[in-house]
């Protein structure tokens, strides 16, 4: 299975991919409104072996397969580690 990966031109780090090239009419108009601009990254190749950095394979292939769009958003901020302070 092929998808087309595009940027969002107002979300940072928000990716949709996409089961056939320049289809946006697959994501719903609300959520074009939020994302739109797009600008194309890659083609890639779905094939059941192939990792993706961010996304689970299998769940992009899934929802590409019933909704002709997968909405990759960026990870959720590391809470910051808290380091004892030793009196002295």
């Amino acid at each position: 299975m092929q998808a087309y990966v595009y940027k969002s031109q107002r979300k940072q780090d928000t990716y949709v991919y996409l089961a056939a090239r320049d289809a946006f009419d697959a994501i719903p108009d609300a959520l074009k409104a939020t994302l739109a601009p797009f600008a194309f990254v890659l083609e890639v190749a779905l094939t059941p072996d192939r990792r993706l950095a961010l996304a689970d394979a299998d769940q992009v292939r899934a929802n590409l397969k019933e909704r002709g769009f997968h909405l990759q958003m960026p990870p959720p901020p590391v809470a910051p580690v808290k380091v004892p302070r030793r009196d002295d």
